[in-house]
């Protein structure tokens, strides 16, 4: 007897080889059978009629920042929500792991500076019952609805090593503990090494956070503990990709070690990284730019990190009142006047000022969730349109509870640069920083955002094909991490699998939230279409809700198939 038949369904198998008509059986967690154009007969303890339904393999996220939520999340949302089944933290250089008793404050306020996330929640969330790395992955070795893995950050290696010396040149006894440290966190079952070279990721203090501007042989000794271990992927941002010496560095580490590179692109910009990557491949060497689904943006409201309300000076007399309160204030005509009359403020950093006052490349969100607006839906746009001033237009938008959706680079009014760098040699997706960025977004959704919007919805440029938008989330996620024994519905695979309404998949609105621990908060996106979410042979989730099942384990890099 199987455990589990799901009959008649349209397979998206996760290889991006076309759909096809059949069923999968699955028993002790791995899938056993793939049938074509048949049902499975026989008995087994549950069969989900899977008529005119998506089936894909469970949806692989290796860029998140759970990395905190872990000790308290046990269903790891809202990422499982979304037909995720796999994650991997420890992103961009920052964690919680190794770790000086004493100094754990030290972590979470670079983590909430970088990631906008709660530290009220961090505080109260994490038990701090560990040192050193391995002893992280152990207190977090507990029951979840998904699997999870992690990757040792620069960040906290560097600070354990350095101590208040960490912002500074480390000297060749700091980068041998250095490589050291990273070395026993890849044995005890870190999936990698991440670092931040990105100037906007700033401390508290507005200093770039450790490991910034490290040298390149201090890269290079950790690359050489990755080459040691004989796994890991090393991961990183930075603001240098299209210089010469930044690209010969991951050419250098990326030789050195042997190890997957996987740097965070714009699709904009860095041909010269496709061009480093296409060159290192015919090696045998991978460089896998990473990719989003959408361009980096935020979301503006009364709730949020950012509030454009706070530029003017009257609405200090409503910004302790209920939201409630505030967003009918917005429509009081003598209210309004005053706000017409204020001179702006500016923000402490001058991107915050363009963020909040930049009206032509201010949207309330889009209502079909598209991400693609034009100047007619801006702020400046509508204010045009209607003949009212412009605040007049952001008061309705924040009165009527509509976040305000900015994009933080360029955007050229599609997202045609987005699907072109997507379809890539050698892209690989992610960023959907699942986790983090509580105040600002809630790209975890971006799966359905992938299924629902650039494979079915789009209309304002070519979709992507249903067979490659899930071989993108799933095989090639896995594959860059090593994990062989996932991404693919095929006999022998791990039967992680959705079962999915695909005409009806919708993403819902993003919403305000204070459920996460000491009440913070963080912004999140429901789905509906999801008829079954299954982790290792398990429903863990049917139409939405989660069935309490517990399948989900911690994954330690080089121990998956």
């Amino acid at each position: 007897m199987d455990d589990l038949i799901i009959n008649g369904a349209t397979i998206a198998d996760g290889t991006g080889a076309a759909t096809f008509t059949g069923s999968v059986a699955v028993t002790d967690g791995v899938v056993t059978d793939v049938v074509r154009d048949a049902a499975i007969d026989g008995s087994a303890k549950r069969t989900i009629d899977a008529d005119g339904q998506l089936v894909t393999p469970g949806f692989v996220d290796i860029h998140t920042h759970f990395d905190g939520q872990f000790c308290w999340d046990k269903q790891v949302t809202p990422s499982s929500w979304h037909g995720v089944t796999t994650v991997v933290a420890g992103n961009c250089g920052v964690g919680f792991a190794p770790v000086r008793p004493g100094t754990e404050d030290q972590l979470i306020e670079i983590m909430e500076s970088v990631e906008d996330i709660p530290g009220v929640a961090l505080n109260e969330g994490i038990s701090w019952e560990w040192e050193s790395f391995g002893e992280y992955l152990n207190a977090i070795d507990t029951p979840y609805s998904i699997d999870i893995g992690t990757q040792v950050g620069h960040v906290a290696v560097r600070h354990y090593v350095m101590g208040e010396r960490c912002y500074d040149d480390a000297t060749v006894q700091d980068i041998a503990a250095m490589a050291k440290l990273t070395r026993q966190a890849l044995d005890d079952g870190a999936m990698g090494f991440s670092t931040s070279r990105f100037y906007a990721h700033r401390d508290k203090h507005g200093e770039v956070i450790p490991g910034t501007k490290a040298s390149a042989d201090e890269l290079l000794a950790i690359g050489e503990a990755l080459r040691e271990a004989g796994h890991g992927t090393i991961e990183l941002v930075s603001d240098h990709l299209t210089e010469s010496d930044e690209l010969a560095w991951i050419e250098h580490i990326a030789r050195r070690s042997g190890r997957p590179v996987t740097p965070l692109v714009n699709a904009n910009q860095v041909d010269e990284l496709w061009a480093l990557a296409g060159r290192l491949a015919e090696d045998g060497l991978e460089v896998r730019p990473q990719v989003g689904a959408r361009p980096a943006s935020l979301l503006l409201s009364l709730e949020g990190t950012l509030n454009p309300m706070k530029q003017f000076a009257s609405y200090k007399e409503i910004r302790d009142l209920p939201i409630g309160e505030q967003r009918k204030r917005l429509l009081d005509p003598e209210f309004r006047a005053r706000v017409l009359s204020d001179e702006q403020r500016k923000a402490r950093f001058a991107e915050a000022t363009a963020f909040s006052s930049t009206w032509h490349k201010m949207y309330p969100l889009p209502s079909d969730l598209g991400y693609e607006p034009t100047y007619a839906d801006s702020l400046a746009g509508l204010a045009e349109a209607q003949g009212k001033h412009v605040r007049e237009v952001l008061m309705d938008t924040m009165a009527a509870g509509t976040q305000i959706l900015v994009f933080v680079g360029a955007y050229p009014g599609d997202l045609e640069a987005q699907r072109e760098a997507l379809e890539r040699d050698r892209s690989v997706f992610g960023l959907s920083d699942g986790g983090a960025h509580c105040g600002v977004l809630c790209d975890a959704s971006v799966p359905t955002y992938m299924l629902a919007y650039m494979s079915r919805d789009r209309t304002k440029g070519p979709l992507l094909p249903v067979e490659f938008t899930v071989h993108k989330m799933t095989q090639d996620t896995a594959l860059l991490y090593g994990m062989h024994d996932r991404g693919v519905i095929a006999p022998g695979y791990k039967a992680d699998l959705n079962v999915i309404d695909f005409e009806g998949l919708e993403l819902g609105a993003p919403e305000m939230t204070y459920d996460l621990p000491a009440g913070g908060k963080r912004i999140v996106q429901r789905a509906s279409g999801y008829t079954a979410t299954i982790s290792g042979g398990e429903v863990t989730y049917e139409n939405g809700e989660h069935t309490g099942a517990m399948p989900g384990r911690l994954i330690r890099g080089g121990r998956t198939g």
